[in-house]
């Protein structure tokens, strides 16, 4: 029977393969005939963008669904029989016929939940897996044990599946899981999308593979609302980006931006790197309030007292900064007058930028009562001689001289967030004087760090982009579009001909249809770039949702920037405090989120480790169970039988360099694990290997930094000098594995390490 029913399955996927290449050619000649077509006029235009656009991203999930298009099938008892698969297709038909449903539909949740105590109406659940478009296994699970109809491919073990993926060699590309995603992990995936979600896991559990599935799920169950705003996920570094970029267009997603913070300020790149202890410090809270303090300084008061002043009185003349006015003479803009126009700005709640207009006119003003006063005064003690056209008329002049807005800038000046961070580090103030010597950096030292960008846009948020001249600039070429339209619709009005009247037929001309501001606004250029893209370029954009990975090392600065992206607080957070290595890192969920919003929050635990074999593990947990006796390290579902290996080297490099030789599997990848300091070294004795901070992971030997390897997986692991490494980057170094694990060291190991590597094992 089992012959039959592989003759089956590979019939259903051919066919299933020839609906895919019949959908997607339909797809790529929709694309090449809007394409080819040029459009007259903005209407068709517009029609052959959105065509392109809808047909392209039509194309892309397609084309996702070429590897491992259908992996599972259920039988329900009630006679329903369905496929699933990473994309929902159907057939061509009247009614659409579903040939394999979505993995995302709430009826294929039964793959994932079911079991012979809850079968969810199942008789069987088969899993089907294929290489290329050829069916190589089947799998099949009985959930109605009352059903006696057997196939010969049930199997002793329901997670043969699942182990087989995770014995799989490693590519250095995350893969998603949509095959194998566990009951505990399905529950999270489909967990609503409103409030913030936080997903606690350590090694090995399956929490980024969770939150990039919870992203593609809630992109389908919520795509009217998430397709407009788009999904930020936020990693740690480049290289977990790179290593996650192919899951969500694996199933079909393409419309999500992932970014570090590094990569959330527009315009800026975050390449440099911070000395130790500066970004602990940059990161810190308190830090919103002391570049508010920096701001504020900017908004300064006279301080120069005016030359000639008081040489005939004891009393000391009020502060002033002259201005030498080419027809007036000189103006005095004392202390008084910048303070009240001071107050007045700060009293609108502006930011800087914004509420300098204010100061500016209030300033004009003011300036303007004293020039008046001097050129009208009456010589007899009456009222002024200048009446209000001529008050008006030096208003203006004032308003328009150079050195008056010279006097201004002085004192309220425009300022860019850029300036005023680079500014501040080189010379920080209202920080302790231990603070301010971490972090100073000369202006002449260029390059922004991951730890600045919080800072720039908390800048940003303080000082506010003044874009009154853009808005103007906008608004009178809307202006003129709206014109121009009026003279062609006065034009097309006034060419008609009324020399054969026809009084019985009424005829619609432009004019009768469309108003010229209508018209003028069917001639603008559309944006259509994605939510994605239009985001990545928007500083203020609020995303629909926002996923965040390693989210227990980000610093509270870096907290206050993206909760900025989220005033809904539509957020899931995926991380472990006991893997927080950064020293700026929040670590504890409570003091993230606590200042934020409250106790509103949902945490959910994952304990069960896929990746790390048992052997591995309890290596790595003794080293952090040494400093956290509470520590509860998750629970390995694999055992491979190899204990982890040890050993002391006189000359480092070299020691590495064989042992690389000798361990690098003949498929899948090894990483070498070791403190930034040895990678120079340790780079030139591996051939083709190189350091960095973008490593290529699909090469078969990485090098890596503890940092660089969160949140990735390889099939062997080699931690070299451990001892040089903090415990909690200790234990994600130690925590990559699927497969082996070596250690290589000069000098002592870790204690804690030393005698679990030593420990002997009970034989079976």
């Amino acid at each position: 029977m089992s012959t039959e029913e592989f003759r089956n399955e590979q019939q259903f996927i051919t066919g299933l393969y020839v609906r895919l290449d019949a959908l997607r050619d339909q797809a790529e000649r929709a694309v090449r005939s809007a394409l080819a077509e040029p459009g007259s006029g903005f209407q068709a235009r517009l029609e052959r963008d959105v065509l392109v656009a809808e047909q392209s991203g039509l194309l892309s999930a397609l084309n996702s669904g070429e590897n491992g298009l259908c992996f599972g099938r259920l039988e329900f008892s009630d006679g329903r029989d369905h496929h699933i698969g990473r994309i929902g297709i159907r057939q061509d038909d009247p009614d659409r016929t579903p040939l394999v449903l979505d993995w995302r539909a709430d009826v294929a949740r039964p793959f994932y939940l079911a079991t012979g105590h809850h079968p969810m109406g199942l008789r069987r659940r088969r899993h089907i897996t294929t290489r290329g478009r050829e069916v190589t296994a089947l799998h099949d699970e009985i959930l109605d044990l009352t059903d006696t109809e057997r196939t010969g491919l049930e199997g002793a073990d329901a997670d043969a599946v699942l182990l087989a993926a995770l014995d799989a060699a490693r590519t250095g590309r995350m893969h998603d899981i949509v095959r194998t995603i566990q009951a505990e992990q399905d529950r999270i995936i489909r967990s609503p999308h409103a409030g913030v979600l936080v997903v606690e896991g350590g090694p090995g559990t399956g929490k980024t593979a969770v939150a990039l599935h919870r992203a593609a799920y809630l992109l389908y169950a919520y795509r009217e609302l998430l397709a407009k705003r788009g999904v930020l996920i936020v990693g740690p570094n480049p290289a977990f980006l790179g290593y996650i970029g192919e899951v969500l267009p694996s199933l079909g997603e393409t419309g999500v931006l992932l970014a570090t913070v590094g990569e959330l300020f527009p315009g800026v790149h975050a390449t440099g790197v911070d000395r130790p202890g500066a970004a602990e410090v940059k990161g810190r809270a308190a830090m919103a309030e002391v570049l508010a303090r920096v701001v504020s300084d900017r908004q300064a008061l006279p301080e120069t007292v005016p030359a000639g002043s008081g040489e005939d009185s004891s009393v000391v003349p009020e502060p002033a900064l002259e201005i030498d006015h080419d027809d007036y003479g000189t103006l005095l803009l004392d202390r008084t007058m910048a303070h009240e126009a001071r107050d007045r700005a700060r009293g609108t709640g502006l930011p800087h930028n914004l509420a300098r207009p204010y100061f500016a006119f209030r300033i004009i003003d003011a300036l303007t009562e004293q020039l008046a006063d001097r050129l009208g005064a009456d010589p007899y003690g009456g009222p002024n001689l200048l009446g209000p056209d001529d008050i008006a008329q030096l208003g203006k002049e004032i308003a328009t001289s150079t050195e008056v807005h010279a006097a201004i800038d002085a004192l309220w000046p425009p300022i860019t967030p850029e300036q005023l961070i680079t500014d501040f580090l080189e010379d920080p103030t209202h920080l302790d004087a231990a603070d301010a010597e971490l972090i100073r950096r000369p202006a002449t030292e260029t390059g922004w760090t991951p730890a600045d960008i919080p800072l720039l846009d908390e800048a940003a948020e303080l000082l506010g982009e003044d874009d009154s001249a853009r808005r103007a600039a906008r608004e009178r070429e809307r202006l003129e579009r709206i014109a121009y339209a009026q003279g062609v619709l006065d034009l097309s009005q006034g060419s008609e001909s009324y020399e054969f009247e026809d009084t019985e037929n009424e005829y619609l001309a432009a004019h009768d249809i469309i108003d010229a501001e209508r018209m003028a606004e069917r001639h603008e250029e559309a944006d259509h770039r994605s939510a994605a893209e239009r985001a990545a370029a928007d500083r203020t954009w609020a995303f629909g949702h926002v996923i965040v990975d390693e989210a227990q090392e980000l610093s509270a600065m870096a907290w206050r920037l993206l909760l900025r992206r989220c005033p809904t607080r539509s957020m899931t957070l995926v991380g472990d405090p006991a893997q927080t290595g950064d020293e700026a890192g929040c670590g504890s969920w409570k003091r993230i989120l606590a200042p934020y919003v409250g106790d509103r929050w949902d945490l959910v635990r994952l304990g069960v480790n896929y990746r790390t074999p048992a052997e591995i593990m309890d290596v790595a947990s003794a080293v952090l169970l040494a400093r956290h006796p509470g520590f509860e390290p998750p629970r390995s579902v694999r055992s491979t039988g190899v204990r982890p290996w040890a050993g002391a080297a006189d000359d480092l490099p070299a020691a590495v360099a064989e042992a690389v030789r000798a361990g690098t599997p003949a498929e899948g990848r090894l990483a070498v694990i070791a403190p930034r300091p040895l990678h120079e070294a340790l780079a030139a004795a591996l051939p083709g290997v190189r350091a960095g901070a973008e490593p290529d992971l699909t090469h078969t030997v990485v090098l890596l930094d503890p940092r660089q390897a969160k949140g990735l997986e390889f099939d062997t692991v080699l931690v070299v000098e451990p001892a040089d490494i903090a415990p909690s980057d200790l234990y994600v170094a130690l925590t990559r594995a699927t497969q082996t694990l070596g250690v290589l060291h000069t000098g002592r190991l870790p204690e804690e390490l030393a005698r679990e590597l030593a420990r002997e094992v009970p034989s079976a």
